[in-house]
C-alpha cells in the first residue's frame, strides 16, 4: 500500500493527538493536519474529574504537547465533509483535503434538560470544570445524577468541599460497570462519608428553570442547590450527517479501526465496534484504538490490538485501578489486605478468559496488574 500523501485527524482529543504522534512513530513524514473544536485544545479529561475540581493549579498539568511532531493544528469543529471529495469542512468554511482521514471527534455530554431548560451542569470539558468547580464555591447542597465513575467522582469533590450530595441513579454506584460485589463496597463507603445513594425505578427528570432538583418517578421532588447530570455521553457525529459513515451509535469500526468506508479510519469516544454495537468510551480505549488507526491509515502490520482494559478511578479517598474484563460476577480471591481494611489486591478468574486484578486502595504498579491478569489461577 503507498503511504498517503496527506492525513486529517478531526479531533484534537486524546485519541486524535495520540494517532498524529503514532503516525510520526511509524516513520511517516507526509502532511498531518488536525482539525479540533475545543478552545482549551487538547489535553487529559480524566483529571477533570480527579483534580480540576479540588484545585485550579491542576490545569497547568493537563494539556497535550505535540512539539517536534510537525503536526498544522486548524482550531475550529469540523461541520462537514465529503468523503467522495475526500474534504472535510470546517466551521469557517475552510476545506481541508486528505489522503487519510482518523475521525476521533469523540462525544459530548448527555444532558436531561428540556429544551429551553437552564441551569442543568455536566462535565465533559476543560470550560464545563471551571464552571463546576466556580459553583461549588458556594453551594449548599448537590444532586448527582449517575452512579458510573463520573459520577461519583463528582461527589466526591462535593465531599471534599462538605457540601451534603445525593447521588441517583437506578443501579447502585457503578454495578453496571464493575459488578455487585465492588459495587456493595464502594456504595458503603459513599454511604460511611455521607454520600445520600437514592435508587429509582425509571430515570428522572429535572425540576425547574433554572434546575433545581429531579422529579423521580413516583411525583418525589429532591432539590438543591446544584444539579449536575452524569449520565454518559452523544458520539460527535453530527458532522458526518449524510456520509454513510455514522449512525446513532457513533462510527462502526472492526478490529484495524477502519470503517466502511475506504481510507477512513475512527478512534476513541466517538467510535464503536462493528461486531458487538459497542462502545468502550475510556482513555485507554482511545490510545489504544488511536494506535491501530494510525497504523491502519499507513497500510502498516498491527503493533497492538484496539481494546485495553485498563480503569482507574479515585472515589472518596480510594484509589481503585482494575485490569481486566468487566463487570466482574461473584466474589474475588483476595490475593493480599483485607477489603475491610480499605486495601485489597483482588483477582476474579474467569475459566478460559482472562482474569481481573483490582488494586483496590493498595499502590501496586499497572505493568505489575497486566502481567497478573494475564497469568490465570490453575
Amino acid at each position: 500500500m503507498r503511504p498517503p500523501g496527506s492525513i486529517v485527524i478531526a479531533g484534537e482529543s486524546i485519541a486524535g493527538v495520540t494517532a498524529a504522534r503514532e503516525l510520526r512513530a511509524l516513520g511517516y513524514t507526509g502532511s498531518i493536519t488536525i482539525v479540533g473544536g475545543d478552545n482549551d485544545g487538547a489535553y487529559a479529561r480524566p483529571p477533570l474529574s480527579k483534580a480540576v475540581l479540588h484545585d485550579p493549579a491542576a490545569e497547568d498539568t493537563l494539556q497535550y504537547r505535540l512539539d517536534g511532531a510537525d503536526v498544522n493544528v486548524v482550531r475550529e469543529p469540523a461541520v462537514a465533509a465529503d468523503l467522495d471529495d475526500r474534504t472535510v469542512t470546517t466551521s469557517t468554511g475552510r476545506i481541508v483535503g486528505y489522503d487519510a482521514l482518523i475521525a476521533a471527534t469523540g462525544a459530548n455530554a448527555r444532558r436531561l434538560a428540556a429544551p429551553g431548560q437552564s441551569g442543568e451542569l455536566v462535565l465533559r470539558t476543560l470550560a464545563d470544570a471551571r464552571l463546576l468547580r466556580t459553583r461549588l464555591a458556594t453551594a449548599t447542597s448537590a444532586i448527582v445524577i449517575g452512579a458510573g465513575f463520573l459520577g461519583m467522582e463528582v461527589a466526591t469533590a462535593c465531599v471534599a468541599r462538605g457540601i451534603p450530595v445525593t447521588v441517583v441513579d437506578v443501579d447502585p454506584p457503578l454495578q453496571r460497570i464493575l459488578g455487585p460485589f465492588l459495587s456493595a463496597a464502594v456504595t458503603a463507603r459513599a454511604e460511611q462519608h455521607g454520600v445520600q445513594v437514592v435508587q429509582t425505578p425509571h430515570f428522572v427528570t429535572l425540576a425547574g428553570d433554572p434546575v433545581c432538583g429531579v422529579v423521580m418517578v413516583e411525583g418525589q421532588v429532591l432539590s438543591a442547590d446544584l444539579v449536575i447530570s452524569c449520565v454518559g455521553e452523544i458520539p460527535n457525529t453530527a458532522w458526518l450527517n449524510g456520509s454513510g459513515v455514522a449512525d446513532h451509535l457513533g462510527i462502526g469500526i472492526d478490529d484495524h479501526c477502519s470503517t466502511t468506508v475506504p481510507g477512513v479510519y475512527s478512534a476513541g469516544d466517538v467510535a464503536y465496534r462493528r461486531f458487538d454495537g459497542r462502545r468502550s468510551p475510556f482513555w485507554s480505549n482511545a490510545v489504544a484504538q488511536a494506535k491501530v488507526a494510525a497504523a491502519s491509515a499507513l497500510g502498516l502490520p498491527l503493533r497492538s490490538t484496539p481494546t485495553d482494559d485498563y480503569f482507574w478511578t479515585e472515589i472518596l479517598g480510594l484509589a481503585i485501578k482494575i485490569v481486566g474484563p468487566l463487570p466482574v460476577a461473584g466474589e474475588p480471591t483476595v490475593l493480599e489486605g483485607s477489603l475491610a481494611d480499605g486495601a485489597a489486591l483482588l483477582r476474579w478468574d474467569a475459566g478460559a478468559a482472562r482474569s481481573t486484578v483490582v488494586a483496590y486502595g493498595i499502590r501496586k504498579p499497572v505493568p505489575r496488574l497486566r502481567a497478573m491478569a494475564n497469568t490465570l489461577s490453575g
